[in-house]
């Protein structure tokens, strides 16, 4: 009797277990990471009773995990991509709607000042529409500051939210690294630790969430990698993330990965999960954004101060400028961040816009060979070459030139040169008398009075641009200008084909001859000696006397004696050639010159919209991929690990039936014992 009451024993407990189990997997259908177990019954020993062997019941012999490691492996993957996709979507769905919306991009500001700009150049002499372009230039500048500030606060953003993630992860890794620790314990007594095996899975799935990572199994451990092999956890230790201001940029937050002695940069090597997600954003999109926004408020402010430069205002005077200065002191000292591993007491770089034009939309790093040498490479791994600091002029790179500001330089310094990126959140209107708009061209051209040929003038212009940055010696063009005109242009009798003729300076004085041809339009270019106030030439540093240029054109066919008078426009309230030139600007190729070809500054900017547009509708469709994939993943693990309600409930009546009959045979024992004993 009691090796059948054994038998019936051991099955009620197999059946127990086997209920046990499968309310445990009912409980935890929806527990995320659970992995569905199942008990494994082995048949108990047999013994010989010389007829055969008969057996002795069953026994629990496992209670096995069912988990695919190549499944979860897929997961993990899946997890990691589709975390990436989602907060890259996120974080350029908002610069996307901030450049492209009317309300908040730059376009539609950019339209309106000139829309303002072609009113006042109609009306050059009408005061309120010169005021007009003054309130559209203070909207244009505020919009520019306006989108500058609200990337540069998704940038401090994103320096958050990897200092809260970078916490995270370390949670993350302490737990896997103590799972480790439990599961070797554990395992140590001949039993697998399912619970903890499916705790420590889930861990590194959420890990992949933060950031992707690769796991090496190694004696029951799992050793968890970044994406090019810096190890987060080995065995039981975990090594930390952590956030700080890049050496380089400290507006920028770097990630490190610390080990007992020594830290590690990671930043350019992470990749997948919420953090690679945000660093894949800030390096393809909010950073390229930053600098060309930077760079189309640099042209725009560049092209129209140096436009405005050219002509005269209301009042006779060369013209002020309406948009502060791109190479201000501020604007120079921001362009350069010095390497918080400069040596002690290292000097910094001025960085000086040579030509806005030449600009482009990539960063620069500088290194020191010495104290005078370095060499310069584009942040798309261009190689710009060696230079000295010493150099006079300073050599112009990619439209911008160094120069030292401040104590000295050593082999090993180096520095991070930001062109444009700042010049979006710094650009002013400055301009607020509307009569200082310089609508008017310099110089003007008139007939003599007793002219009696058919001879014609074109307004004149300068031959060379004024520099708006030349200081004092721009100063002295613009004065001389006043103090050595009228030229007067005396033609004589036709002869042959061609008819000559005589410049004659403001004293009357004889300072050139040429000729033309009757009847075809002529260029000319006259040379004209700067004179000062006094009348007296003005040399040059070889104490040679100095030009400047006028440009026009002479048509017709003028009578001898005719003749025509070049003068400073003093009186050009109602002149509105600069303001023409001004209205140019528009559609002239002012933007990325350097590379040979050029765009204006209104389709530089729509560029921007379009790319970053272009960027979001493909984040979306990564999304949408990586959603499929995750969802394609989580379904294959979950149809091998997953809990199925419909088959526990069976397995549930099932292991109840088997409970049933194992207590029936302690039953049928029983009854059988009580039969003998009562026979007795």
């Amino acid at each position: 009797m009691s090796s059948l009451i054994s038998i019936g024993l051991s099955g009620l407990s197999a059946s127990q277990a086997a209920l046990s189990v499968t309310s445990n997997n009912i409980a935890n259908a929806a527990t995320s990471g659970y992995s569905r177990q199942q008990t494994i019954q082995a048949a108990g020993a047999s013994h010989n009773i010389g007829a055969g062997f008969l057996g002795t019941g069953t026994t629990l012999s496992d209670v096995r995990r069912i988990y695919s490691s190549y499944l979860d492996n897929q997961l993990q993957t899946a997890t990691s991509l589709q975390a990436d996709s989602v907060t890259f979507q996120d974080q350029i769905t908002s610069v996307d709607k901030l450049l492209a919306d009317r309300d908040t991009g730059i376009s539609s500001v950019l339209t309106a000042f000139f829309s303002a700009l072609q009113t006042a150049a109609a009306k050059p002499g009408d005061v309120a529409s010169r005021q007009l372009l003054l309130t559209q230039a203070q909207t244009l500048s505020n919009r520019f500051n306006a989108v500058s500030t609200q990337l540069t606060q998704q940038n401090e953003t994103i320096n958050s939210q990897l200092d809260t993630m970078a916490g995270q992860v370390n949670k993350l890794t302490a737990n896997i690294a103590e799972y480790n620790k439990q599961i070797a314990a554990a395992s140590g007594t001949g039993n697998t630790p399912n619970s903890l095996l499916d705790a420590r899975s889930e861990a590194v799935r959420q890990l992949n969430e933060l950031v992707g990572v690769t796991v090496q199994e190694r004696d029951g451990n799992y050793d968890v990698y970044l994406g090019s092999g810096q190890s987060l956890v080995t065995g039981n230790k975990a090594n930390t993330l952590s956030v700080q201001p890049g050496a380089a940029d400290k507006s920028q937050a770097s990630l490190r990965i610390n080990y007992e002695s020594f830290s590690s940069d990671v930043t350019s090597v992470v990749t997948g999960g919420s953090i690679g997600g945000l660093l894949r954003y800030r390096q393809d999109v909010l950073t390229p954004s930053m600098n060309e926004l930077g760079r189309v408020a640099l042209v725009v402010a560049d092209s129209i101060n140096s436009q405005l430069g050219q002509g005269l205002d209301a009042n006779g005077q060369f013209g002020s400028s309406l948009f502060s200065s791109i190479n201000s002191a501020t604007a120079i000292a921001q362009r350069s961040l010095a390497s918080s591993n400069n040596s002690s007491g290292s000097g910094n770089l001025d960085v000086t816009i040579a030509n806005s034009g030449a600009l482009t939309t990539y960063d620069y790093e500088v290194k020191f060979t010495s104290a005078n040498q370095y060499s310069v490479r584009r942040s798309d791994g261009t190689d710009m070459g060696s230079f000295d600091l010493n150099a006079d002029p300073a050599p112009v790179i990619d439209g911008f030139s160094l120069s030292l500001k401040g104590g000295g330089l050593a082999a090993g310094d180096s520095f991070k040169v930001i062109p444009t990126r700042a010049a979006a959140g710094s650009i002013t209107t400055t301009l607020t008398d509307a009569n200082k708009l310089a609508f008017a061209g310099p110089v003007s051209a008139t007939s003599g009075s007793g002219n009696s040929g058919t001879g014609t003038i074109t307004q004149p212009t300068l031959g060379e641009s004024l520099d708006i940055y030349g200081g004092a010696d721009t100063a002295l063009i613009q004065q001389s200008i006043r103090d050595s005109m009228p030229v007067r242009v005396v033609f004589d009798a036709a002869s042959g084909g061609s008819q000559g003729y005589t410049l004659f300076d403001a004293k009357g004085t004889k300072i050139g001859t040429g000729s033309v041809v009757p009847g075809t339009d002529n260029k000319l270019s006259v040379a004209v000696p700067m004179l000062n106030a006094a009348g007296s030439p003005i040399l040059d540093g070889g104490g040679n006397p100095r030009t400047f240029s006028v440009e026009t054109t002479i048509g017709g066919s003028p009578a001898e004696n005719d003749s025509f008078t070049l003068s400073f426009n003093a009186d050009g309230k109602a002149d509105n050639r600069n303001a023409t030139a001004l209205l140019g600007l528009q559609t002239k190729s002012t933007v990325n010159t350097g590379s040979g070809g050029g765009t204006s500054f209104t389709s530089a900017y729509a560029s921007l919209v379009e790319r970053v547009g272009a960027k979001a509708n493909q984040a979306t469709i990564d999304t949408t991929a990586t959603d499929a994939v995750l969802k394609s993943a989580s379904e294959s693990r979950n149809a091998v690990s997953g809990v199925n309600l419909d088959d526990e409930a069976a397995s549930l009546v099932k292991f109840q039936h088997y409970y049933t009959a194992s207590s029936q045979i302690i039953k049928a024992a029983q009854e059988t014992f009580s039969t003998l004993i009562n026979a007795l």
